[in-house]
């Protein structure tokens, strides 16, 4: 792309963008134009820091919210001041995400409704607010981050294997909805990607093999996936960055893995 910065004059949400790949996503689009609303856990004080950093690096415009994601109210409230405080959202990123891993004889149903709510309930709560004002300015982008686990499976991952295929139906239905609207939406679905969500699960694995983190993390990656490496989050929020663009604008209602050919196999 010619233009420096392609999304100049457009919002992004990015939901869970604090820490890992919402994070990085977040310093791409900002450093691409765009206006940033932030939201994660963390307290206010830290949240607003967050954002008068995104402020002063890119000069955008950024806010920060902690909407508790398992509250459909919260979601409504997030949304709205957005549109309030923003002008708009251009272009939401459902990213937040939880984990849990254990088999399903014993799986706390606590753990299962709140990885439901969080990775699954919110992007279509976020989503149903987002729509009805990307039709008014007949242009949205609607990225989902689902996972490899919405396209296969892997024990112990019953409740966010659950969630993530839910996310890639959500994705066709409201891609089908909105065609002819100048609105796009896809799920991105990430293999071994080194983020937070993923350290307990690899600590594990350390103490289970008795070895080092990072040797862990090697060894980790390769049981799934041929390439042997774990991704970047810039990585994706470059993805998404062409997902936003011109030369996107057909792709949509797509799965669209990054899994170091581990759904190839």
């Amino acid at each position: 792309m010619q233009d420096h910065q392609p999304l100049r004059g457009k919002v992004a949400l990015i939901t869970g963008s604090t820490s890992g790949i919402g994070l990085a996503t977040a310093h791409v689009l900002a450093s691409n134009g765009a206006d940033i609303v932030l939201h994660g856990l963390m307290s206010e004080a830290e949240g607003q820091q967050l954002a008068q950093q995104f402020i002063q690096q890119y000069k955008v415009r950024a806010l920060f919210d902690d909407a508790d994601l398992t509250c459909v109210e919260q979601i409504n409230r997030l949304m709205e001041r957005s549109v309030a405080d923003m002008g708009s959202i251009d272009i939401l990123v459902n990213n937040a995400g939880i984990q849990h891993t254990e088999e399903i004889d014993t799986f706390p149903a606590s753990q299962w409704h709140a990885i439901i709510a969080i990775n699954l309930s919110a992007a279509f709560f976020a989503m149903q607010k987002a729509i009805p004002a990307m039709k008014k300015k007949g242009w949205g982008r609607i990225i989902n981050i689902a996972s490899v686990h919405g396209l296969v499976a892997s024990v112990k991952k019953s409740a966010y294997c659950a969630a993530k295929h839910g996310i890639v139906g959500l994705t066709k239905v409201a891609a089908l909805e909105n065609a002819d609207q100048g609105i796009t939406v896809n799920a991105i679905c990430p293999g071994w990607v080194d983020t937070p969500i993923l350290s307990n699960q690899i600590q594990e694995f350390a103490d289970r093999k008795n070895i080092p983190f990072e040797q862990a993390k090697r060894e980790i990656v390769s049981t799934k996936q041929p390439v042997p490496e774990m991704m970047n989050p810039s990585q994706i929020g470059e993805f998404i960055l062409f997902l936003c663009s011109d030369a996107a604008r057909t792709i949509s209602g797509a799965s669209l893995p990054m899994d170091g050919a581990w759904t190839a196999q």
